[in-house]
């Protein structure tokens, strides 16, 4: 299994651009554009663009987080919409003072990692690896040039959405990885007076690290990022379960903003 974890960018085609003009601009090169967006034969031929195509541009980065570039039109709600997350999800993990206010070739970090395409590889054996739905790696995937929902190709650098709730986003561990005893867990949330809970569990429901509390650097109304670790209560009795991440209200106790995210043993 191959996630990418170099940064990369999610850019829009304008009219003039052209493979090389977008590879100096953020730091890639022609061929790897090519290659993660499969602007190859048979698909199309090398290097053919138009305005309008969405590509992922990789870089030699190793922050591993993916940016969308504003394009004319753009929202934040719109932006959120397409890769499956909320509008004040992206506007407070940029810090936007405004989220009304965007504008064209501001990069925003979205909530998205990047798995590249593995010989016999199909979307619907994707979205169970990763448990992630088909339509939403499809919604996140549209517009670009070498993403057919039939047929993809081996290289090709495919978009994931990562499970979100209004509040908390999980940066590691990536959906689908494998975890061990001690696991890092980071990530950001916006949680009253910065509590937040987390939870292991196998497929079998058997509790493999139990609830316990951590907390972010900053509360709500701010999205502060928090790390903390999984020991590891139990042996896991299967060979995949889940990370649960999540608040408790004030008031009652009952668990808010879950985000689930399926791991392998």
């Amino acid at each position: 299994m191959t996630i990418i974890k170099m940064k990369a960018f999610i850019y829009t085609v304008r009219k003039g651009d052209t493979l090389f003009s977008i590879a100096n601009r953020f730091g890639s090169s022609v061929q790897a554009i090519e290659q993660a967006n499969h602007i190859i034969p048979p698909i199309t031929d090398r290097g053919l663009i138009f305005p309008g195509d969405v590509l992922v541009v990789p870089t030699l980065s190793v922050s591993g987080r993916v940016s969308y570039v504003v394009k004319s039109g753009d929202t934040v709600s719109r932006i959120a919409s397409r890769f499956s997350t909320f509008t004040d999800l992206v506007s407070g993990i940029n810090k936007l003072a405004n989220p009304n206010i965007i504008v064209p070739d501001q990069r925003l970090q979205v909530p998205l990692f990047i798995y590249e395409i593995q010989s016999g590889d199909t979307l619907s054996a994707i979205s169970r690896k990763f448990g992630i739905s088909l339509s939403r790696i499809t919604k996140a995937n549209q517009g670009r040039p070498g993403y057919q929902a039939d047929l993809i190709w081996p290289k090709f650098h495919l978009l994931i959405p990562l499970p979100t709730s209004r509040n908390i986003v999980v940066w590691t561990p990536l959906p689908g990885t494998k975890i061990v005893n001690g696991q890092r867990v980071e990530g950001q949330a916006r949680a009253f007076e910065a509590a937040l809970n987390h939870e292991l569990r196998d497929v079998r429901g058997v509790i493999v690290s139990k609830e316990r509390f951590t907390m972010a650097d900053a509360g709500a109304p701010e999205y502060g990022n928090f790390r903390s670790t999984l020991p590891f209560d139990r042996t896991p009795t299967a060979s995949t379960g889940e990370l649960h991440v999540f608040t408790r209200s004030a008031k009652d106790g009952s668990i808010q903003d879950l985000v689930k995210i399926k791991v392998i043993f």
